[in-house]
């Protein structure tokens, strides 16, 4: 978070130093041929046929959704199904059960989530391309080490589902029927032994897996990050379809957007079977009781409560929340980094997806 904080307020200097085409990251010393896919360090970003707005926007997502990509594949190697749609790990049989308490279908879901963020990425990509605009590779970023548990690649990361703090902030959002955070109301954490510190949502290492409780306690953790991540993906997409000015492009972000909505419903569903239990200082609640519980509370409602929307003088409506389009892109960014996702990436990591987010702010409507 600090790294984001730092590249954002080092504006021109920073874009002007990336437009040289010289990196330092970590004592590496990156060339122009790290920026050649997609890089807004360069002196104009190329958007071919496309509105440099909507080029911009599609660039963004297409990182996020590598992004999404690469911590889905790490969940899907360990507990979800291996094969040639997602191919990779061999499968964690211990984690795999523990995964499978909060719902029997866990590995299949694990594994459509993960091929559905794969497509994303892929087709953003190749529909950049055909427009002669610059696509997304952050392939030079893959260092973080891999689990050393049974069934985990050893292949470098770009995320780190290891050291994560978890919000779950949208636990509590999605059930209020009087606050929106469009008009700066702040949630309590539904989890909240999970919202700070460092905490495993896939086993380290195999001894991770030895003791029941905190081997469930990892599996809970996943259970809530996997919905904190999708429910960012449906704000992040409804934000910036808001700034879309080509009627193609919007049709792509509204259609990729409706499946993160889809996502965050079966997920929320999901954490809500996560089992009451103390690990440590980490404590899962029974989610049915007090301070939460009651009827807006209970684990079975997945759908939004209506809530204040545009204006409190309209009627309480059912709706995905936060859409306040200013500043998203960023937003997200800040959001994923300060849950430690990326914990041990480079300042140069930080820098290329920030100019990535701003350029994507920048966006405005053409007509």
């Amino acid at each position: 978070m600090k790294k984001i904080e730092s590249v954002v307020k080092s504006g021109s200097n920073r874009r002007a130093f990336l437009k040289k085409g010289i990196v330092a990251a970590g004592g590496v010393t990156l060339g122009a041929r790290l920026l050649t896919n997609a890089s807004p360090a360069l002196a104009e970003e190329k958007s071919g046929r496309l509105d440099a707005g909507d080029a911009s926007i599609l660039r963004f997502l297409a990182a996020a959704e590598i992004l999404e990509t690469d911590l889905w594949q790490q969940y899907n190697e360990l507990a979800g199904i291996q094969d040639k749609e997602v191919p990779g790990g061999t499968g964690n049989p211990a984690y795999t059960e523990a995964v499978k308490v909060l719902d029997g279908d866990m590995d299949q879901y694990i594994h459509d989530n993960t091929e559905d963020e794969l497509t994303h990425e892929q087709f953003i990509n190749a529909y950049l391309a055909s427009k002669g605009a610059d696509t997304v590779n952050l392939d030079h970023f893959r260092v973080l080490p891999s689990s050393q548990a049974t069934g985990a690649q050893q292949i470098g990361r770009l995320t780190n589902l290891m050291q994560l703090s978890v919000d779950t902030t949208w636990y509590t959002r999605y059930r209020s029927r009087t606050k929106n955070p469009d008009f700066g109301d702040n949630f309590p954490q539904a989890i909240p032994t999970i919202a700070t510190g460092q905490h495993p949502a896939i086993p380290r290492f195999d001894a991770d897996t030895s003791d029941p409780n905190h081997l469930q306690a990892i599996a809970n953790t996943a259970g809530f990050h996997f919905a904190t991540i999708e429910q960012g993906g449906t704000s992040l997409y409804a934000s910036l379809a808001q700034r879309v000015t080509g009627v193609e492009v919007l049709r792509i972000v509204l259609s990729i957007g409706g499946t993160e909505v889809m996502h965050f419903q079966t997920w929320q569903d999901k954490a809500g079977n996560a089992p009451p239990l103390t690990d440590g200082d980490v404590v899962f609640p029974d989610l049915n009781a007090t301070p939460l519980g009651g009827e807006d509370f209970q684990t079975n409602l997945i759908m939004p409560e209506p809530t204040i929307f545009l204006s409190k003088h309209f009627p309480a409506c059912s709706i995905i929340r936060p859409t306040e389009t200013r500043g998203a892109a960023m937003g997200a960014l800040k959001f994923l980094a300060g849950s430690n996702l990326f914990l041990g990436q480079s300042k140069a990591f930080f820098a290329y997806l920030t100019d990535l987010a701003e350029d994507a702010d920048d966006a405005r409507r053409g007509f």
